[in-house]
């Protein structure tokens, strides 16, 4: 690694405990071996210590300011002064919480505005992935809804959308990802539009949502619409009416079926 050098009289290297940095020939520049990145793993509810190490090899001292990206880090001193042709060593922790989801997170150190420290948080435990549907309704031109990640994992869901009426499919949108990633504990506001043009103008229609996310989260969840001019009440009596005589054809053409076969 090769942390860029402050624009000041003195030379700074910032790395790693196990990195002793050797300032190179000529101001501005530094230069040593070291990790590429400060890796620390650990389950949730653990406290994880490591330790900077901060070099001055300019004549004066340095006062610098300490920041993280990175998620749950504490520095035990924050600024630190570094004495002219001194290393300080700042010890550092990263609380995990209890409810931290697995896997990696990412971020970094800086001192000052000269120099970073890239960081890698691994997270143990087992990954659930869980999702559900919830609060589906047509109103407004449109399907709208809510995803719910409901596992400890980050979830990029699929969503794909079909409505059936009493005289068949009157809508089908094949599976796609949406431009959303959902984070542990997190809820979606979310909706599909769905055109006054594009709907039935009499039909009972269910609406039905289907959701996937890797890991094997999958949820689905539906709401019944009626449309109809007049009003629900209206509709519903006219759908109900043409619903039975849909069933008599189909009878009729069961029974002339039944016949002509003999």
């Amino acid at each position: 690694m090769r942390p860029r050098a402050a624009a000041a009289p003195a030379v700074l290297a910032l790395a790693a405990t196990v990195f002793s940095a050797t300032p190179a020939a000529g101001a501005g520049t530094a230069s040593g071996e070291a990790r590429p990145y400060l890796y620390l793993e650990g389950p949730p509810g653990t406290v994880l210590e490591d330790t900077l190490s901060l070099t001055n090899t300019g004549h004066r001292p340095l006062t610098l300011p300490l920041r993280a990206t990175a998620p749950w880090v504490t520095f035990a001193a924050n600024p630190v002064t570094v004495p002219p042709r001194t290393r300080a060593e700042v010890p550092f922790s990263v609380t995990v919480p209890a409810d931290a989801p697995p896997g990696d997170h990412a971020g970094a150190l800086l001192a000052g505005k000269a120099v970073t420290v890239p960081v890698r948080v691994r997270v143990g435990g087992p990954r659930l992935a869980a999702l559900t549907v919830e609060d589906v309704r047509v109103t407004g031109g449109a399907v709208r809804y809510a995803l719910v990640n409901r596992g400890n994992t980050v979830l990029a869901p699929h969503l794909a959308v079909r409505a059936e009426g009493l005289f068949g499919e009157v809508l089908r949108r094949a599976e796609r990802p949406l431009p959303l990633r959902l984070r542990p504990g997190r809820r979606a506001e979310l909706s599909e539009p769905w055109p006054e043009g594009q709907r039935p103008l009499l039909d009972r229609v269910t609406v039905r949502l289907s959701a996937t996310a890797g890991g094997g989260a999958r949820a689905e969840a539906s709401t019944t619409r009626t449309f109809g001019a007049g009003g629900v009440a209206a509709g519903t009596g006219a759908l109900l009416a043409a619903a039975v005589i849909r069933g008599l054809v189909r009878r009729r053409i069961t029974a002339a079926a039944r016949g002509a076969y003999g």
